[in-house]
């Protein structure tokens, strides 16, 4: 039986992975969250291979318990603080996200965990300097500090790997969503508002342009790559290359779920609203082998989860 650890487990993509991992009796999966983000909601449905555990990652002390009483063979790294808006209010509360990252691997080089999976973050690219932004030719331009700190997260990793041979994956991941994300982030709160009939803010002009990955293509990628020791000691940009305005997302989604909301504008942010975001996902597709969800599935998907709730 294969031990596993995730970390940020009770999210979006942490709580999502839990689900998928859990489905294999061959798993056990030790999920670790604070709940300061994550929700108990999206734990696991199902199942006795799971075990929940509320736990500070940033705190050696709350994680080398776990860490030490069960000697996992996989870690996933998937706590930090998210959101834009609130790693911007939280600048502070950002930087404690070094120590998980340091409690982390100190505590896998030293109790014979064999690989690493680190959710960085399209992030790290900061504004474009060029488009599509590929994981080794393109320069990171990150200066926001939930950038500058997946940066910093990543060279952690490949230093890890150099003085003590920890194995590792870094995932950029790309904007993320389904129907465990909350309605603080762009798609899922454009869809609560559709489904109300209620207006859809955008901040600026909405020419800001973003690619959306559905959570399944994001779950496949995931555990394909663990699964088949793809990419190991490596970086994987995991997002969609479908590039569309903020503007053209309110409309996609109006369009979609037939709605009657209106488009209102409000002033831009003075920061971390990066101009444009593709990445270059010629690694995902090659794991992958087909093609990802499209906008318009997702939207709906996530739409008869909302419903569900309503």
């Amino acid at each position: 039986m294969k031990k596993i650890l995730i970390t940020g487990g009770a999210g979006n993509v942490g709580g999502s992975l839990s689900r998928r991992l859990v489905e294999d009796p061959d798993n056990y999966v030790v999920i670790v969250d604070n709940l300061l983000t994550g929700d108990v909601l999206k734990l696991p449905l199902q199942g006795d291979n799971w075990k929940f555990i509320r736990c500070d990652v940033n705190s050696y002390d709350d994680i080398s318990a776990v860490m030490l009483a069960y000697s996992f063979d996989y870690v996933f790294h998937y706590a930090a603080v998210v959101g834009v808006q609130r790693t911007l209010e939280n600048p502070m509360l950002v930087l404690k996200d070094v120590d998980g990252i340091r409690n982390v691997l100190n505590l896998s080089k030293n109790t014979g965990v064999k690989r690493v999976f680190y959710s960085s973050s399209s992030e790290v690219y900061g504004e474009p300097v060029e488009v599509p932004q590929n994981e080794h030719t393109t320069p990171l331009n990150s200066r926001l500090p939930y950038a500058i700190v997946k940066n910093l997260g990543e060279a952690y990793f490949r230093s890890y790997h150099q003085e003590y041979n920890l194995d590792y994956t870094i995932f950029r991941f790309f904007n993320t969503y389904g129907p465990m994300q909350s309605t603080d982030f762009v798609i899922s709160k454009f869809i609560d508002a559709a489904l109300h009939d209620m207006p859809i803010t955008i901040y600026g002009d909405g020419s800001q342009s973003r690619t959306f990955c559905y959570i399944s293509d994001n779950l496949d990628m995931t555990v394909r790559t663990w699964l088949g020791n793809h990419y190991i000691n490596d970086v994987v940009n995991v997002g969609s290359d479908n590039e569309l305005s903020i503007a053209e997302l309110a409309k996609l989604v109006i369009r979609v779920l037939n709605s009657k909301s209106e488009i209102i504008h409000l002033p831009a942010l003075k920061e971390g609203d990066m101009a444009r975001r593709r990445p270059d996902i010629s690694k995902m597709k090659e794991i992958l082998g087909r093609d990802l969800v499209s906008l318009e599935e997702g939207v709906l998907n996530v739409a008869r989860s909302l419903k569900g709730v309503m």
